[in-house]
């Protein structure tokens, strides 16, 4: 995971899931990307055994690091935040080795790797909206003229960070694709613009393919493009919709085959946007406004996972 020092655990959705881990009296061991290691063909790890508590002024307690095979542990559940670059594929190389070796790794690192969470919606156009994905600037032009409005936003990005809208007659086009593409260099998706997202851009989690069947949507500040809660959206519960629901019928079983345990979908509208694999948030907004456990779910999940392999 990140450093823990510096989460905020009303919102952080790891913080959540080792609070659950550490209820049901599993051994909880604290890692960074750093305390990764290989050496003779094992992946080590310098761990620190940890306590948490629900307490905004002292949540954590460390203990001294033991440095063991990653492979000892039952289960690793991979949380580091993007930007999904080198030192992150490096990481899921690390963790497959492990999952070799015997550990269950949540997500799956190989299907991490393979899952890009904006391109991956590409292999499920029937419920995306019109996307292209490109670094030809030319291209991406002629796809906004089109479509006249038009989303642009970096593969790599998270958060809301550089996520441009593009209309028709923007005297700003060029050096916007200028700049996102790094000039024609860099790959980048561009999407219909959907005007739904006043509504909200509705995170919906699913746990070993199944939907929790409440989504938070998240709605844009006032004069904001973006609904991101890292972009100062606010938020509110939602039901699922019948269309929301089909969505995750038709993605969920992929998700599961691929060792994909903790996904958080993007929805706007009728369109899915995005699909999270990397480290999914929102579970402690949607247990709060639901006072649900979701965290639960997916230890429950885990727990038979790991019951079938032993």
């Amino acid at each position: 995971m990140d450093p823990i020092s510096s989460i905020n655990i009303k919102k952080d959705s790891t913080f959540a899931m080792m609070l659950e881990a550490q209820r049901r009296d599993y051994t909880l061991f604290y890692i960074q990307q750093s305390d990764l290691f290989v050496e003779n063909g094992i992946t080590y790890a310098s761990m620190s055994p940890v306590t948490v508590a629900d307490n905004p002024d002292d949540w954590y307690q460390l203990d001294d690091p033991i440095t063991v095979p990653l492979h000892q542990l039952d289960c690793v559940l991979m949380r580091k935040d993007p930007p999904f670059d080198m030192e992150y594929i490096y990481s899921t190389y690390m963790l497959e080795l492990a999952e070799n070796q015997g550990c269950l790794i949540v997500n799956r690192p190989a299907s991490v790797r393979s899952a890009n969470e904006k391109l991956f919606t590409a292999w499920f156009p029937e419920y995306s909206p019109e996307t292209l994905v490109s670094r030809d600037m030319a291209r991406i032009k002629a796809f906004q003229e089109k479509l006249k409005h038009i989303v642009v936003k970096p593969l790599d990005g998270m958060g809301g960070a550089m996520i441009f809208q593009i209309l028709e007659g923007d005297t700003n086009r060029n050096v916007i694709l200028e700049a996102i593409t790094q000039n024609g260099t860099q790959t980048v998706m561009a999407q219909r613009f959907l005007p739904e997202y006043k509504q909200g851009d509705k995170r919906i989690l699913l746990i070993n393919g199944k939907p929790f069947p409440h989504g938070l949507a998240r709605i844009p500040a006032a004069g904001e493009g973006r609904g991101n809660l890292a972009a100062g959206a606010s938020y509110q519960g939602v039901d699922l919709t019948t269309r929301e629901f089909e969505i995750c019928e038709a993605i969920g079983p992929t998700l599961k085959k691929m060792g994909l345990m903790f996904v958080g979908l993007d929805v706007i509208g009728d369109y899915l946007t995005e699909i999270n694999v990397t480290s999914p948030t929102c579970i402690r907004e949607l247990d709060n406004i639901y006072t649900a456990n979701i965290a639960g779910l997916l230890m429950d999940e885990i727990e038979i996972e790991l019951k079938g392999n032993g």
